[in-house]
């Protein structure tokens, strides 16, 4: 079973990454971007075969480990 997990910083949040990557674009002549949020996305291979045990365990990795839940949310699409 496959996992994908968005991270993404919380609304509020400053985004330093994003706004670097927004001045970049401006800089190549893309005049047209008002705003950038950076995020990541980590896929898994997981073993487990039931959606649901799978999806809980997910995000208990996401709650634990891969998320600042501090400052980022997260969404969790299983397939």
């Amino acid at each position: 079973m496959k996992a994908r997990v968005h991270i993404m910083l919380k609304d509020g949040v400053l985004d330093p990454q994003g706004a670097a990557v927004r001045h970049a674009l401006g800089a190549l002549g893309f005049e047209g971007v008002n705003a950038v949020r950076q995020g990541k996305v980590i896929d898994l291979d997981l073993a487990a075969t039931d959606r649901d045990a799978a999806e809980a365990e997910v995000r208990a990795m996401c709650e634990k480990l891969l998320a600042n839940t501090v400052i980022e949310k997260y969404s969790v699409e299983i397939a």
